[in-house]
């Protein structure tokens, strides 16, 4: 399907667009952010994906994420889809942390959320095929990452599709989505109440199921409100531990789970995917 561009401004003499298209998966227009940085014609450039959290949109992080002087640097394009499907006919919930702006990265089962809830097959299929269509990106050279939701999302999806990103990385993610009451809603209403089908949503699960990771990188701030309730980082520590997988897990002291803390380490996240990109 072809995109509307909806925005276009020019940044680190590289482009940022904001573009929407009709989503085979989602059954509704989606809409996305992509930075192109600077480059020669012809060439094709490494991919890093980003997945915002719960109650944000491709907004957030274009708008305060502080990515584009990095990937200006590094030649690295930077896409930013939406958290869920949106529309008059897209079924919502009252509550924050379900529904829309909640999607949790899942292909629900469960009604009414089935039809559009699709937001891996979106990620993992449909995504990558519209930005290779349109943009100058080489689909071998991808990483992921991703805040909170996002970061369960990044971890999951790259856990999942361990040969097509060369590196995962986090902020603050929701790590093991099964044992906190964010992921207990989400899980249990788009996916039912079989905690078996929960797994391949759950990034300590997944590890625990033999899922491996050669590249992952975590910064989790000491001072973040939601970390022993929802996001309880040291079960992905000790899940890494068990399997013999060495992640880099960093406890940034003061830091909370707002887009300063991300905007602080951003720039040193993209220069570690990077090097595992060849940028």
């Amino acid at each position: 399907m072809p995109l509307d561009y909806l925005s276009q401004n020019r940044a680190y003499e590289g482009e940022q667009f904001v573009c929407s298209h009709q989503s085979r998966e989602t059954g509704t227009e989606m809409t996305f952010s992509v930075y192109v940085p600077p480059h020669m014609p012809g060439i094709k450039l490494p991919v890093l994906w980003y997945l915002a959290g719960l109650t944000c949109t491709h907004e957030n992080v274009t708008e305060k994420g502080e990515y584009r002087r990095a990937c200006a640097e590094h030649g690295i394009v930077f896409v930013a889809p939406d958290t869920s499907p949106r529309g008059e006919d897209v079924p919502d919930a009252d509550e924050y942390d379900f529904g829309k702006g909640a999607g949790f990265y899942v292909d629900a089962t469960q009604e009414p959320w089935a039809k559009h809830y699709r937001m891996r097959s979106y990620i993992e299929q449909e995504l990558p095929e519209v930005i290779a269509a349109e943009f100058p990106v080489d689909l071998e050279r991808q990483s992921i990452t991703g805040h909170s939701m996002g970061g369960h999302g990044a971890l999951t999806i790259g856990l999942r599709n361990p040969d097509r990103f060369r590196s995962v990385s986090a902020f603050s993610p929701i790590v093991a989505p099964s044992q906190v009451p964010w992921g207990e809603k989400a899980l249990g209403r788009y996916l039912g109440e079989d905690r078996a089908a929960w797994r391949e949503y759950d990034a300590v699960a997944l590890i625990e199921d033999g899922a491996r990771l050669d590249h992952l990188l975590v910064d989790q701030g000491t001072a973040d409100n939601f970390l022993e309730e929802q996001l309880k980082t040291g079960t992905l520590s000790m899940a890494c531990a068990k399997a013999g997988m060495s992640p880099e897990i960093r406890m940034q002291q003061g830091y909370d789970h707002s887009y300063y803390f991300i905007s602080t380490f951003m720039a040193e996240h993209v220069a570690w995917h990077a090097e595992r990109l060849g940028a």
